[in-house]
């Protein structure tokens, strides 16, 4: 066991070593430093410790290129988070916490307690607009003027397979994208609302739902909040070709969700012949149908 794991660690460089690599990383030739990335990545993370101080570097080059490198180890840190809980976690995750970690595996230096704290903000803003004892009409509609008036929230109806669309941070600090992740934001402030809203997955598209003991709403959040109602849910399944069935109307678990964010991306990178993303997402996938 311990001379497989010295074969595939090498042992780490010495300062002389080290002073090469570095140098050979400002090297204009791609080629040079392809090479040099990939050996430095064979340390593993150990060699962060001696990169690190190397971001602050007054050669533009050199800074950009151990960056990247830092970035990679923190982006591989990230994937195994993401994909340890999407392991462990059962059907009613936490969804928050999952969107955030799956953001940390592309952005891995994301603030997630300034994220946080900015849904919380809003939702106190919401506090003070909605009366939770009113009728629905009016909890929606004040919901809606808030997050689609004045936030400014809206779908990203010119760029849909953008990937940034897929990310919680980009759509949080763009105000813009697809409607699962549209509808995530929707449904975190309703959680932190106590409203009665759920996601539901129809084929192609994703609303919420709003259903107290006596009323019940179709929300597009991608279209800033149109209100649907049943029977336009059941025009849209016959329109598109689907069956309409009971499984379409019904709220969607939060590590279904999860999966179709996944299968999203997945699709969008495929589509864009990025590999490694796409066999990144591939993997988080499997993972979630455990």
């Amino acid at each position: 066991m311990n001379s497989s794991t010295a074969a595939q660690t090498p042992e780490m460089p010495s300062e002389s070593q080290k002073a090469a690599l570095i140098t050979l990383l400002s090297d204009e030739d791609p080629g040079v430093y392809q090479t040099i990335r990939d050996k430095i990545l064979s340390f593993g993370h150990e060699s962060l410790f001696w990169l690190r101080p190397h971001t602050l570097s007054s050669n533009p080059a050199l800074r950009r290129r151990v960056q990247e490198i830092v970035q990679h180890f923190a982006r591989k840190e990230a994937d195994n988070r993401f994909l340890a809980f999407c392991l462990t976690e059962g059907e009613d995750l936490n969804l928050e916490q999952g969107a955030w970690l799956l953001t940390q595996t592309q952005f891995p230096d994301t603030n997630l307690e300034a994220y946080q704290a900015l849904l919380d903000s809003y939702a106190g803003e919401l506090r003070e607009r909605i009366d939770p004892r009113g009728e629905a009409e009016h909890i929606i509609g004040n919901f809606n003027d808030y997050l689609f008036g004045v936030l400014g929230f809206t779908g990203n109806e010119q760029n849909y397979y953008e990937p940034e669309n897929n990310y919680l941070n980009r759509v949080m600090d763009r105000r813009t994208g697809n409607p699962i992740n549209l509808c995530l934001v929707y449904l975190l402030l309703a959680k932190r609302l106590r409203l009665p809203i759920v996601g539901i997955g129809l084929p192609g598209h994703f609303i919420c739902r709003f259903q107290s003991s006596s009323e019940e709403y179709y929300i597009d959040v991608f279209n800033k909040g149109k209100l649907w109602t049943k029977a336009n849910c059941i025009q849209y399944l016959l329109y598109g070709n689907y069956p309409v069935s009971d499984e379409h109307l019904a709220p969607v678990t939060s590590r279904r969700m999860l999966i179709r964010m996944c299968g999203n991306l997945h699709q969008i990178y495929h589509n864009l012949d990025r590999h490694d993303e796409t066999t990144r997402l591939q993997r988080y996938l499997i993972a979630l149908a455990k």
